[in-house]
């Protein structure tokens, strides 16, 4: 059984304009990226005009080939022409971000009904009754809200229209309660809280689901309750944490120290630190994208689908100390999860000895999760199947082609592998 896709959503049915967006955040480092490549776009030319400037190997061709076609041109009419690029770049990336900050579009879904509480942390319901139960599990330090984007752009709706019950864990921000938690209190406490919400309110056994940093929390939490698990789904989720990109792993690591001097006293590493940590994966990811942007017809889909999920980047909220310490310390770090050393109420996350059907989505165009990333957690459990679809991290969830990709393999997966419910 395959879903029909939903139309696109009707701009003429936005909200009225709110105030303008403070993002993209972290907007400083965004805007001194900018200006900071395109000035030693400058002060290159003298370099290259004369053939001094070293160039990476795999660009020596073409390097090759421009010297040749510059031989031709004088350094004052070339200044002249890269100031007249350069202009028109800053001026489209800044048109981009004005055209973000006051586009009328804001998000109106209703939230389903709330049927759980503790803390700061709801469980709620997207039905429907007699649906396959999966509790979905996200990130911690982004709101759940990009898995129920905008219409035609929800997986979770698009499950429910599978037959799939989706009980959704909303973190929300961390509280007074929340302040002191670790990896630990967040899956065997509040987790397991909710999965036995979960249990009283539907029955079992359950499907578990988890995204990015959320599937980490997800496969820890179905290997404590594995009796009643059915199935596990784990999209984007890390497991060598060096792989792919060891530097910035290192750096990540290197801010325990700092995190804890900054940050000891308020109890969470706040979010415009952690939009940093995002945008030092790919600086130059705002520019390209903002400057896309700036060419949109501001009612059109692409538009419409850029700004919402612009909305939900820079809508994240603020991880814990102690939690931040045990991931950018021990994921990043010390690598815990690939030695086998990651521990939740002193218990090894072992997914070697987790014997339930496993489905790992990992997307082949992951800048954050590289499909290496990932492998390694395929390796372990024992039968995991595993799809690479040609999507990025974000793209995995929202883009156009993630219903054909993602969506469906998932709610196929879920029909064969989850029984009915009683």
């Amino acid at each position: 059984m395959t879903a029909p896709k939903p139309p696109p959503p009707d701009p003429r049915s936005s909200p009225e304009p709110g105030p303008k967006r403070q993002g993209p955040r972290p907007l400083p480092a965004h805007l001194l990226t900018a200006g900071t490549t395109w000035h030693s776009s400058r002060l290159a030319l003298p370099f290259l005009k004369s053939g001094l400037l070293r160039w990476k190997a795999d660009l020596g061709p073409r390097a090759e080939a421009l010297a040749h076609e510059l031989d031709a041109v004088a350094l004052p009419d070339f200044s002249a022409a890269v100031e007249s690029v350069l202009a028109q770049r800053a001026d489209r990336f800044a048109a981009g971000i004005e055209a973000y900050r006051g586009h009328p579009y804001r998000r109106d879904l209703a939230d389903p009904p709330e049927i759980w509480r503790e803390g700061t942390t709801r469980l709620l319901d997207y039905g429907p009754d007699g649906g396959r139960p999966v509790l979905i599990v996200p990130s911690l330090i982004n709101r759940f809200h990009v898995l129920d984007l905008a219409p035609g752009r929800s997986l979770l709706r698009h499950l429910v229209g599978r037959g799939i019950r989706p009980l959704l864990v909303d973190w929300d921000r961390p509280g007074e309660a929340e302040r002191g938690f670790d990896l630990t209190a967040y899956v065997a406490g509040r987790l397991d809280g909710a999965f036995d919400a979960a249990l009283d309110h539907v029955g079992g056994p359950l499907g578990v689901a988890g995204y990015c940093m959320g599937g980490l929390l997800a496969l820890a939490l179905a290997q404590r309750r594995r009796r009643d698990v059915a199935a596990l789904a784990l999209l984007a989720t890390p497991w060598d944490f060096q792989a792919g990109n060891e530097a910035y792993a290192r750096f990540v690591s290197a801010l325990v120290g700092p995190a804890e001097l900054a940050f000891g006293a308020l109890g969470w590493v706040p979010t415009d630190m952690l939009q940093a940590l995002f945008f030092m994966a790919d600086p130059h990811l705002a520019m390209r994208k903002f400057t896309r942007f700036a060419d949109l017809e501001p009612a059109s889909r692409a538009a419409l689908d850029f700004v919402a999920t612009e909305d939900w980047l820079n809508d994240g909220v603020p991880l814990s100390l102690p939690t931040a310490k045990d991931c950018f310390g021990g994921w990043y770090g010390e690598n815990l999860p690939l030695r086998g050393a990651w521990r939740v109420a002193g218990r090894p996350v072992a997914p070697e000895r987790f014997d339930r059907p496993t489905l790992i989505i990992a997307p082949a165009r992951d800048r954050l999760v590289p499909p290496a990333s990932a492998r390694p957690l395929a390796a372990l459990i024992p039968g995991a199947e595993m799809i690479e679809p040609d999507l990025g991290h974000i793209g995995l969830i929202v883009a156009g082609r993630a219903q054909d990709a993602v969506w469906t393999p998932l709610a196929d997966w879920l029909e064969r592998t989850m029984p009915r419910p009683r």
